[in-house]
C-alpha cells in the first residue's frame, strides 16, 4: 500500500518534470491507477481484517478525493490550450 500511495505523488512529479503536457496527462493517468490499486488493497486489508474499520473509512475517502482530483487534472490536460486573448486596442484612441 505504501508503494502504491507513493506511485501517486511519483507519477505526478515525474509527469510534470517531462514538461509536455500530454506527457504530464500520460502519468496522470498512471497515477490514477495507482490510486485504484491503492484501493483494490484496501478492500482486501479490510477482508482479510487487518486494522480498524474506521481507518479503512477515513483513508478511503481520501483515496475517493483523489482519485477525483486526479480525474479532473487530466479531464483538464485533455481540453485544448487557448490562446491568451488580446487586448483590444481599439477603444484606446489617442485623446
Amino acid at each position: 500500500m505504501r508503494r502504491a500511495a507513493v506511485s501517486i505523488a511519483s507519477n505526478i512529479a515525474e509527469g510534470w518534470g517531462r514538461r509536455s503536457r500530454k506527457d504530464y496527462s500520460r502519468f496522470v493517468l498512471v497515477a490514477r491507477g495507482s490510486n485504484d490499486e491503492l484501493q483494490t488493497q484496501l478492500v482486501i486489508a479490510e477482508r482479510l481484517g487487518f486494522g480498524e474499520a474506521e481507518l479503512f473509512v477515513e483513508v478511503n475517502a481520501l483515496s475517493d478525493e483523489i482519485g477525483k482530483m486526479l480525474s479532473g487534472l487530466h479531464g483538464f490536460l485533455q481540453t485544448p490550450r487557448r490562446k491568451p486573448l488580446e487586448p483590444n486596442t481599439s477603444n484606446l484612441e489617442p485623446t
